[in-house]
């Protein structure tokens, strides 16, 4: 039985292999009873606290532990083996490279439970499409760069020149910044929108020519729907580079009319052409009565012209009121006599 034991199987004898294997299965059988021990009683224990990040540490960190467990005990196995310098340092830099993706596996996991557990909720509480468009990409982007870290730092360990391979990564991506460019200003234009706030869905904007409602706010490019029904997209790089009017934001709206009494109006009726707007602003339950704007400002070519500015309530119907107030203006001035002037000419025959 000994002499069977000390033959040498690939420069290790079989009581060498024996033992490896007798490791490498003890450590599967460790990580199994781990994972079954934090399965039945370590998650009914967190889920008896009030909160609930213990059970996502629990739940997250279940895995990677039990797989780092099975991968200490392979590598403790084969590396008590002798397989030649080559082939033993071919094993160590292998296990540092497991060892760390694993490692890296694990901080990706917490970190994206964590955004979903906490970050994810607050979005969807908001105002705004855009951060819920925003969210799943720097999701991707944060795990995306928790996994190259965690590759070079593996290969760094593992004896490769990381350095080498990042001047060439850096050089091809200089090259795919430069002809993603426009896309990347306008991303950056989505982001600033989110941060700034200069808007939201359904508000009314005004933007390098456009006037329209908002209907989506996307990553990339944002939707209006126009006056004229018409819906328009424009790239969020428009937004960083034009200024952005919010015509929902206002207060009020303000309505500027000039009108023009014939010459032949005396003193006393212009006083009472001005009396009666002053009086039709003030019955109209649509307009500011504090910010009524009279004043008789010009003489004309064929008219004399009163400036007569009202504002209009947030929450009234604009066109309505406007077509209130004017049609008030013609009934008033007929009753009282009051001529709008319109051009004329005079011709004199000697």
């Amino acid at each position: 039985m000994n002499d069977f034991l000390s033959k040498k199987f690939y420069g290790n004898t079989i009581q060498d292999w024996a033992i490896s294997f007798g490791i490498i299965i003890g450590a599967i059988i460790i990580a199994k009873i781990v994972y079954w021990v934090i399965g039945k009683f370590v998650k009914k224990i967190t889920k008896k606290t009030k909160t609930s990040l213990d059970d996502i540490l629990v739940d997250q960190l279940e895995e990677p532990i039990v797989y780092g467990l099975g991968l200490i005990g392979f590598y403790w196995g084969i590396h008590r083996l002798e397989f030649g310098e080559s082939m033993d340092s071919f094993f160590s830099h292998l296990f540092i490279v497991l060892l760390v993706l694993n490692i890296t596996w694990l901080f990706a996991r917490v970190i994206d439970s964590l955004i979903q557990e906490y970050v994810v909720p607050m979005v969807e509480k908001s105002d705004s499409d855009l951060d819920d468009q925003l969210l799943p990409i720097i999701r991707k982007a944060i795990k995306s760069g928790i996994w190259i870290l965690g590759i070079v730092v593996g290969l760094n360990n593992a004896g490769f020149d990381v350095a080498a391979l990042i001047a060439g990564l850096g050089i091809g991506g200089l090259a795919m910044a430069f002809a993603a460019q426009d896309t990347i200003k306008n991303i950056f234009g989505g982001i600033m929108v989110f941060l700034d706030k200069p808007f939201k869905m359904k508000d009314r904007i005004k933007v390098n020519g456009w006037d329209g409602e908002v209907e989506e706010i996307g990553v990339r490019s944002t939707r209006l729907r126009t006056l004229e029904g018409r819906l328009v997209t424009i790239p969020n790089g428009q937004f960083s580079d034009n200024a952005v009017e919010n015509v929902t934001m206002e207060p009020n709206r303000k309505v500027k009319i000039s009108l023009g009494l014939t010459y032949e109006t005396s003193p006393d009726k212009m006083e009472l052409a001005m009396k009666i707007l002053k009086e039709i602003a003030e019955t109209n339950e649509s307009v500011e009565n504090k910010n009524i704007l009279i004043s008789f400002n010009s003489w004309g070519d064929f008219s004399m012209g009163i400036l007569y500015i009202y504002f209009i309530k947030k929450e009234a119907d604009i066109f309505t009121t406007q077509s209130e107030m004017n049609m008030e203006i013609l009934k008033r001035f007929n009753e009282e006599g009051l001529e709008f002037a319109y051009p004329t000419s005079v011709v004199y025959k000697k």
